[in-house]
């Protein structure tokens, strides 16, 4: 009989993983929207690598809902379950090794069943519109050049909006929904002095695959007389 004597092992406390809020902005210019794709750059591929650099360990980032590429976000939240940490000094290493088109605000710590897409109530998206060529509004801004455009009836168009909630009919691939309802809270136009430069924002609990720019798209159409109110 032989006797094998083991060196004593150390009490090991368990790590306690929390989840967390990252409260981020985003220049969508050089992205394919924020999820992830097999083919194309994205927000959330960035990020997930960074986090990876600096945690070494694989970690999901979770957001709070799709933009479309070239969409930039200047409020937008994702969640991640972590070791508890120092947030400080991860939120000083996430920007450093993330680009300059990406900024993390702030983390914060949340309950455990906190859901960065399911929890929203609101999300509000503006479209920007320029009528005459400007290279200090190409990157933030879309041209729609010399369109003469009644602003009046788009205004009258802007505000049917909140009194529908079934979006099917501006939705790019509505058979890949449950359902196209969306409640859209508010809905507005401005134009400036100029007449030359436009904003449209609308808040709804969500939106829909292209839901924004077919909304825009048609605006524009009621604008140039190439579709009545009614039809829309």
């Amino acid at each position: 009989m032989s006797v094998i004597f083991l060196p004593s092992i150390p009490y090991l406390r368990p790590l306690t993983i929390k989840r967390f809020f990252f409260h981020i902005a985003y220049n969508g210019q050089n992205y394919h929207g924020w999820q992830r794709q097999s083919n194309a750059c994205t927000v959330q591929e960035v990020i997930e690598g960074a986090l990876l650099k600096i945690l070494k360990t694989p970690t999901s980032a979770n957001g709070c809902g799709r933009t479309d590429a070239g969409v930039h976000a200047s409020q937008y939240f994702f969640h991640a379950d972590l070791a508890e940490m120092a947030v400080e000094e991860l939120l000083f290493k996430l920007n450093h090794a993330l680009p300059a088109d990406i900024t993390v605000f702030g983390i914060i710590p949340v309950s455990d069943g906190a859901n960065a897409r399911f929890d929203v109530t609101q999300r509000t998206y503006d479209y920007f519109i320029h009528l005459r060529k400007d290279p200090f509004l190409q990157a933030n801004s879309a041209l729609y050049r010399g369109m003469n455009l009644d602003i009046q009836r788009m205004q009258t168009a802007v505000n049917l909006l909140p009194q529908y909630e079934d979006y099917y009919a501006f939705c790019k691939s509505p058979a890949n929904f449950k359902h196209t309802i969306c409640r859209v809270s508010a809905a507005r136009l401005w134009v400036d002095k100029s007449g030359e430069r436009l904003r449209f924002q609308v808040s709804a609990n969500r939106f829909l695959t292209g839901m924004i720019r077919i909304i825009v798209g048609r605006l524009l159409e009621i604008g140039a007389g190439e579709m009545s109110l009614e039809a829309f």
